[in-house]
């Protein structure tokens, strides 16, 4: 039977699944069948008897990942998995907790606080202790108190050096004795708590020491300091502990990973040998190779090299755009030519390092009538951020719509309560008016009315900008009034919410460059549109959307990764980072290792950002990849080069005019032409061919300005 087991593995795979009793590290290559090694090992040890079920301790870092790991091992093996203590840290945590609530001075029926409720005890802890809410902003309070949780810090142990943080602590303080009292605990307690329980009880240590003398890891690498100690607790001198990770696969510093862990590991459990899982069954190797030489950037790696039987495959497309409308429209016309040769749209997949870069990639998917899905996510204008933002507008086209009033009114926060809003409502109900028009008739008073007052000059505010300054410049004012930007910039973990409000701004700008009716109406129709029930139905056919962190455990036929300029990917934040750069190379390979046949790499010479044409540089990550490795698609020569392109009644012959290499714009300096948004003008200049064809016009009505031929309406004044 041990055979059977064993039948199929390579030596290595082998050899780690048969490894005497002795803690063990295993560098699991992406794609190197590392659940397939965890679940075999976890029924090999079973089927030996060195363990049984009950005796074995397995941690992953999903629910999806444990279910995973118990349905694998009920395949193998004729055993009962229930009861096996496999699944989180915080799922393991909560199960000991329950076991021991006692010495761990909890009820026995203590409850769980999910993030938001435990939003709410915060702001119950603020209110009761009479802090400005807008000074200590609860979702700031909130983070603060997990991130010192999850460093294993209580209030005492936690330095203040001025009144607000000692202001902060004591509200730490207070949260604590809170949730004591009314019998809770927040997902960071749980391992806290748990972690205090084994250090402080050496009967309940020893006990679990002796009932698990295996334990098994999954994603080792990311595993923080708190969890990594809750390991070394449960495990004793005497626990085997088989930890398998890829530290070229961490990717979440940001939620306090660190991926030196792993060497940590080495030194604490005396590991003489690392088993490297390098043959990948996943990628082609023109892939594989590829990502190695990436890879190969950084410093202080535990190394590896993932090699494949599959032969070579195909090289890597590297397409460099014009700009991000070029890319876009790129990125639609391969995925319709990989449709033609019969590849599925749910087995392609967009990675973007920016969750604002779907936009632009939306809305080409949308205007082609394509499929899609956002993984993991929401689409660009269902985002909350983006809704709160759009509500401004709104309110700012129409004060009297009252869905927009309701949802930005206390947003950010402004000290308006749930009661004074009940009273606002009673008074437009009594007098037939909206809220907006309540407001004005009969203001609140107190706090509340301060706050109201406050956002009704800011609503005045917007309907002024919005009758004098261009939509972008509009949306810029939407941003800054509204205090949107400057909340979200107080947020830990705000920054992709600053950039999707900041691409907001990029969509006013490029809906006023691309739409004959501009005006603010227009726009939020547009984007009222977009955020339709457009989106493919659950179960079919749909191109895949999503960030590179959430495409890690995932893998495609088809992978493009978009936007791989200098600032975007590597992103920007990062490079002023201590090993920031580092973590970004680890997230390129991480998407470069997803694709299984085909890997795209694009970018875009200007790109809108912030509302802004900003011109990037090529990322250093693809000329971190041999060139011999690669097939270059240039804008210019992108539809003469591909060898399968045909027109097709989706894209006749006839619309390549303005994109093939050949095409000369159909313009001279000095001729009349007519654009119809701006009316009838001069050429002054004519720059570029093909896909990058532009000239600049002098407006009679509209100025000067520079179109980009590729989707600029402009026709001969004789045409």
């Amino acid at each position: 039977m041990s055979s059977n087991l064993l039948e199929g593995l390579n030596a290595e795979q082998k050899a780690a699944v048969t490894l005497p009793r002795q803690s063990a590290l295993i560098l699991a290559g992406a794609g190197s069948g590392k659940t397939r090694v965890l679940t075999t090992r976890m029924a090999w040890l079973i089927q030996n008897g060195q363990v049984g079920p009950q005796g074995l301790l397995a941690v992953t870092f999903t629910n999806k990942a444990a279910r995973e790991m118990l349905a694998r091992l009920s395949a193998l093996l004729p055993i009962n998995t229930r009861g096996m203590w496999v699944g989180t840290f915080h799922g393991l945590c909560n199960r000991l907790l329950r076991a021991h609530a006692r010495e761990a001075q909890l009820p026995s029926l203590f409850q769980i606080l999910d993030v938001q409720d435990q939003l709410s005890a915060v702001k119950r802890v603020i209110r009761a202790l009479n802090y400005d809410e807008e000074r200590y902003v609860p979702r700031q309070v909130q983070q603060f108190i997990n991130s010192h949780k999850e460093e294993g810090r209580r209030p005492a142990a936690i330095e203040a050096f001025d009144a607000h943080s000692r202001a902060l602590r004591d509200l730490y303080v207070a949260y604590e004795a809170q949730c004591q009292k009314e019998g809770v605990v927040d997902f960071a307690e749980l391992l806290l708590r748990s972690v205090e329980l084994l250090q402080g009880n050496e009967l309940i240590r020893d006990h679990y020491r002796e009932r698990f003398p295996f334990v098994l890891v999954d994603e080792f690498q990311d595993t923080n300091r708190l969890q990594y100690l809750w390991l070394r607790l449960l495990a004793g001198p005497r626990t085997s502990v088989f930890a398998v990770g890829d530290d070229d696969q961490s990717i979440y510093a940001f939620r306090g990973a660190e991926v030196a862990n792993m060497r940590e590991f080495e030194r604490d459990y005396g590991i003489t040998q690392v088993i490297r899982l390098e043959q990948n069954y996943r990628s082609f190797g023109n892939i594989l190779d590829a990502a190695n030489a990436l890879i190969r950037h950084n410093s202080g790696r535990m190394g590896k090299n993932l090699w494949t039987e599959a032969g070579p495959g195909e090289p890597i497309r590297v397409y460099e755009a014009g700009s991000d409308g070029d890319e876009s429209r790129f990125v639609v016309e391969e995925v319709r030519a990989l449709q033609g040769e019969g590849i599925p749209l749910s087995q392609m997949a967009l990675l973007y390092r920016s969750n604002a870069q779907s936009r632009v990639l939306e809305h080409a998917l949308f205007s082609a009538g394509i499929g899609y899905r956002v993984y993991g996510g929401l689409r660009f204008f269902e985002r909350m951020e983006v809704k709160h933002a759009l509500a401004y507008l709104r309110l700012a086209a129409n004060p009297d719509d009252d869905g927009a009033f309701l949802r930005v009114v206390n947003f950010p926060p402004r000290g308006i309560g749930a009661r004074s809003m009940e009273v606002l409502q009673g008074q437009a109900d009594s007098a037939r008016v909206s809220l907006y028009q309540a407001a004005r008739l009969a203001p609140l008073s107190g706090k509340a009315g301060t706050g109201l007052n406050a956002f009704l000059l800011c609503i005045e505010t917007l309907r002024s900008a919005a009758e004098a300054v261009p939509l972008n410049e509009l949306m810029s004012v939407v941003l800054d009034e509204s205090g949107l930007l400057r909340h979200y910039r107080q947020e830990r973990d705000g920054a992709d919410r600053v950039e999707n409000l900041e691409e907001l701004v990029a969509a006013a700008a490029a809906f006023d460059h691309e739409s004959d009716d501009s005006d603010l109406a227009a726009f939020l129709s547009h984007a009222s549109l977009e955020a339709g029930d457009h989106e493919a139905a659950p179960g079919s056919d749909a191109l895949q959307l999503m960030t590179v962190h959430a495409a890690k455990g995932l893998e495609f036929q088809v992978v493009f990764v978009c936007g791989l300029e200098e600032g975007l990917f590597p992103h920007e934040n990062a490079l002023s980072e201590a090993d920031g750069l580092e973590e970004e190379r680890r997230l390129m390979y991480v998407a470069m290792t997803r694709a299984r046949q085909r890997l795209y790499l694009t970018r875009a010479e200007s790109r809108m950002l912030h509302g802004q044409v900003r011109y990037g540089l090529r990322s250093r990550f693809i000329d971190e990849i041999p060139e011999t490795l690669c097939r270059w698609l240039s804008a210019q020569a992108f539809q003469a080069s591909r060898l399968d392109f045909q027109p097709s009644p989706s894209r006749p012959a006839a619309a390549l005019d303005f994109t093939s290499a050949s095409a000369r714009p159909p313009f001279f300096m000095g001729q009349s032409v007519t654009h119809a948004k701006f009316g009838s003008g001069v050429v002054l200049k004519c720059e570029g061919n093909g896909s990058d064809a532009r000239v600049q016009v002098n407006f009679r009505d509209a100025g000067v300005k520079w179109l980009a031929l590729a989707f600029a309406r402009l026709t001969p004044a004789d045409f």
